[in-house]
């Protein structure tokens, strides 16, 4: 059974560290950066992956646990590295059809060889996953009608539960704490755990406009109302998800240079590059302090990577 002692022994590095950086570009504006190293929790459950999962793996109690994701997916690979560690059996419902039969690229590898199994749907299905019904036939098709069910991206009541501590753990710091939002869990927790004087600024990293919506959402399923101080920062997708065009890829190059930090491309460096941009547009007072919570690490395709680069959730 997965208890949370047993969670606990996959012994993560909590708090995570919170390192003041030096750089000309906040500086000059009176803006003082601190990098919250989530991507220094553990090894292979990195950042917020391990803060949603951790969580889901205790209300699993020894049970198959069936997720999803897109063929790239950091959440797919952080859950079957999870499972993998723990004895946990673990299915991934993978949005695509078509890539069923087909060579499996190095994210999808990694999954299998971490025990993960995988089933394919088309894209309509996945779409529509939530739905009761289609969820049962999921579970039906994969041969796991009594897996514990965790949504794509890991964002749930239990997740954003143990994102609140991200908050906790950051009380006392910066009076803005930021991080990059894909489903919106990691958000809904960090501000729910701040302290009143405190703002969570969310960066989404997919264009829409849907998740202030979402977040709002999951912050009454889980806490049963709006908690804490938080918006935000739209216009810094750089045309959707996944998409990392040059200029983005730049940046990131020269902060890693700047600072001595591998920056994960999809969620990280859309992150840091809002936080530079919104500095010299004046968005932050003089005189405040802004913590860039760090929720990953690139991906290569070793054993030793739970989050990453390539396109995922």
């Amino acid at each position: 059974m997965t208890s949370p002692d047993a969670v606990a022994a996959l012994r993560p590095r909590l708090p995570s560290p919170l390192v003041e950086v030096s750089d000309t570009r906040f500086a000059r504006h009176g803006v003082g950066l601190l990098l919250k190293r989530d991507d220094l929790i553990h090894p292979l459950l990195i950042g917020n992956k391990w803060r949603k999962l951790a969580p889901n793996l205790a209300a699993a109690a020894g049970r198959t646990i069936l997720t999803f994701g897109g063929a790239y997916s950091n959440h797919l690979r952080a859950t079957a590295a999870a499972g993998r560690l723990l004895g946990l059996s673990t299915v991934g419902v993978v949005r695509g059809d078509e890539l069923a039969g087909a060579p499996l690229n190095p994210s999808l590898t990694r999954c299998a060889a971490d025990g993960m199994r995988l089933h394919f749907v088309d894209r309509s299905t996945y779409r529509h996953a939530a739905r009761p019904d289609t969820l049962a036939a999921i579970l039906r098709a994969a041969d796991a009608e009594d897996a514990h069910v965790v949504p794509e991206g890991g964002s749930n009541t239990h997740a954003v539960r143990g994102c609140r501590a991200l908050g906790e753990e950051l009380r006392g710091s910066a009076e803005v704490a930021a991080v990059p939002c894909g489903t919106g869990g990691t958000l809904a927790g960090l501000a729910a755990g701040l302290a009143p004087d405190q703002h969570a600024l969310g960066v989404p990293v997919l264009k829409g406009g849907f998740l202030g919506a979402d977040v709002h959402a999951l912050q009454t399923r889980a806490f049963g109302g709006p908690r804490g101080a938080w918006s935000l920062a739209d216009g810094f997708h750089f045309g959707g998800y996944a998409r990392v065009p040059e200029e983005l890829d730049t940046f990131a190059a020269d902060f890693e240079q700047r600072h001595g930090l591998a920056v994960e491309r999809l969620y990280v460096a859309k992150l840091l590059y809002a936080l530079v941009a919104l500095a010299r547009e004046g968005a932050f007072p003089r005189g405040t302090g802004v913590t860039a919570v760090i929720t990953g690490a690139p991906f290569t395709g070793d054993a030793g990577d739970a989050d990453g680069s390539g396109k995922g959730s």
